[in-house]
């Protein structure tokens, strides 16, 4: 019984898988994203991400781990070649195939601010002729976490409620100070201001007829 083996075997035997395997890493390090099937894709992330983990430590041990589970010996040896000499073929290889030098200077260091998750799977619309087979990229994860973190909005960016608004427009809208009475113009007077102007014109009025009432009794 196989319980709790979840290794999926690809209709190949375990020799057969585990070299298929590194060699579709080899290739996801050199080119940096392959096109495989989806069950192939899913299989190969497993084996790249344990490789990025050996490669953020570091060590002379884990680059040996790394060269025996990608199958990547180092060579030594480059003869000279159509007039090339071989320690010029030999920087060149180490430049562009030497995968456990990429892995480890080049890929795990952009990786140091992140716990997991270094590859991404893509899947590609429609399926391949012949067996119908579900493509997909495979592919390393090249956005930083600062981009996400700005990508994902904040609190304080999201609009206020309608009810907030509307008791700021009310504060807006009421005077932010009164002015003095002095101040004021003579429409906007208080309602004892104007009694006390109209009781003095009565006033002036009763003397008025009080003075042509004499008058007229002294003639």
């Amino acid at each position: 019984m196989r319980h709790r083996v979840r290794t999926a075997k690809l209709g190949r035997t375990g020799e057969h898988r585990n070299a298929m395997l590194a060699n579709m890493v080899r290739s996801l390090i050199e080119k940096n994203e392959i096109v495989t099937t989806l069950a192939k894709a899913k299989a190969a992330r497993v084996v790249a991400e344990k490789m990025v983990t050996l490669g953020k430590r570091g060590t002379l041990h884990h680059r040996r781990l790394a060269a025996a589970r990608l199958r990547a010996p180092q060579r030594r040896f480059f003869p000279r070649t159509k007039g090339v000499p071989g320690k010029q073929l030999r920087e060149q290889w180490r430049k562009e195939h030497d995968v456990v030098r990429i892995l480890f200077d080049v890929i795990a260091p952009s990786f140091q601010d992140r716990n997991g998750g270094y590859t991404r799977i893509i899947k590609i619309a429609g399926a391949r002729r012949g067996d119908a087979a579900q493509m997909a990229i495979l592919k390393w994860v090249d956005e930083p976490l600062e981009e996400q973190a700005k990508a994902v909005p904040t609190p304080a960016a999201e609009p206020a409620p309608a009810q907030d608004n509307a008791g700021v427009t009310a504060q807006a809208t009421e005077p932010a100070e009164e002015t003095p009475a002095a101040e004021k113009p003579a429409a906007e007077a208080p309602a004892e201001e104007s009694a006390e102007t109209t009781k003095a014109e009565a006033e002036a009025a009763a003397e008025e007829s009080g003075d042509t009432d004499e008058a007229g009794e002294k003639k």
